[in-house]
Parts: C-alpha cells; structure tokens; sequence
C-alpha cells in the first residue's frame, strides 16, 4: 500500500520527536561573542585565547596535564543521576609538530584530570586518544559520554557520519567532577591554534 506524502511527513515528524526526546541539551555553548556563564580558567594566558568566527580559540601552549595554560573549566552534570554526553569540535589551525600535542576534552574528578578524550600527536602520528585510532582530518567531532561508574570516547572525523567509539572503560566514583576543554604540548617557538566550537553537555538515554 503506498503512503501518502502527508502520511510520511507525519512518520517523519513522529521519527523526529523520538530522537529528541533521546537527549536533552543541559548546556550548549556555541562561543558567539563571548563564553557562556559558568565556565572559568585554569592558569589563565589572557593573550593565547580569542573567540573568533563564532569558535573559541587558544594557543597550543607548552605544558602538561598538570600544568597546562587556558584550561577551560565547567561544573560537569551529576553522573549518578543518569548518562550524559560531552561534545565539541576541534580543529587545528596548524598541523600538530610536537609529540603530545593535543587538544581535546579533559574529566577532573577532585580538581585533578581524570581522564581526556583528545586529538593528539604520538610519535608522528595524529590519533584519538584512548584507542589510538587514527585520525588525518583536520577536524573531529569528540563526544564523551559518562555514567557513574564509566566512559566511552566517540569521534566523528569532519563531524559527519555517525559516532565511531575508540575506546571505553571504568572511571572512578563521582566527587567534584568537573569538565574541562583544552590544549598542551604546543611549541615553545611557534603560534599553533585550536578551534573549539559547539560545546555541549547532554542527557542521553
């Protein structure tokens, strides 16, 4: 039996409020003039970010995980209440020269770093980190999704297609977590940028 063009308009819409009612957005941040509120810095270097063209950018300074300058930092959603999804896009400006050099999503649990899902340089090799899978685009979409007791890491090359998962595993029980964007490993001689643009925080069922 053929359906009518109303009746598959109507599927469609049907179909569409389903996958919505999938998610929730509890916080986006589409970096449009200014950071959204609740967000602060760690180690702030007021002249290695910007927001430019609708994307927050910051220099790819020298440093480690425990050090690194321009983190950016917001109280993450409470774990134990349910499944939430991290995502933001990355783009390097410049091609990635050091090894470590990375940019990505860090989980802080007692103000100290977790876990990260990130684009990183290892030995000549951009990958995603966890699971080494290997990543040549310019840009990736990271989605990080988090329960009480554990994480996935997805990516999607260029933003499109669906989520491919690199990794996933245990993290420790919930205590002050905090969510994190940010950048290291950079150049000490040497401007390299990342773009970071449509941050959200989301409930997943």
């Amino acid at each position: 039996m053929r359906l009518s063009m109303l009746a598959i308009a109507m599927m469609c819409v049907v179909v569409g409020l389903e996958s919505n009612a999938a998610e929730r957005a509890v916080f986006e941040d589409n970096f449009d003039g200014k950071l959204a509120d609740g967000w602060h810095w760690l180690r702030e270097h007021s002249e290695a970010w910007r927001i430019r063209d609708g994307a927050l950018e910051i220099r790819v300074e020298p440093g480690a995980a425990g050090d690194v300058k321009n983190a950016l930092v917001r109280q993450a959603p409470d774990r134990t209440k349910g499944k939430y999804a991290i995502e933001v896009t990355v783009t390097n400006a410049t091609v990635p020269s050091e090894q470590f050099e990375q940019a990505g999503i860090t989980w802080y649990i007692k103000e100290q770093p977790a876990f990260k899902l990130v684009k990183e340089r290892v030995d000549g090799t951009l990958m995603i980190i966890p699971g080494r899978k290997p990543m040549d685009c310019k840009t990736v979409q990271l989605r990080l999704i988090v329960t009480g007791d554990s994480w996935v890491a997805q990516y999607r090359p260029d933003g499109k297609g669906d989520f491919q998962t690199a990794d996933s595993g245990k993290l420790a029980a919930p205590d002050s977590d905090q969510v994190s964007i940010q950048c290291y490993h950079g150049p000490a001689n040497g401007e390299h940028w990342i773009r970071f643009d449509n941050f959200r925080i989301l409930e997943i069922d």
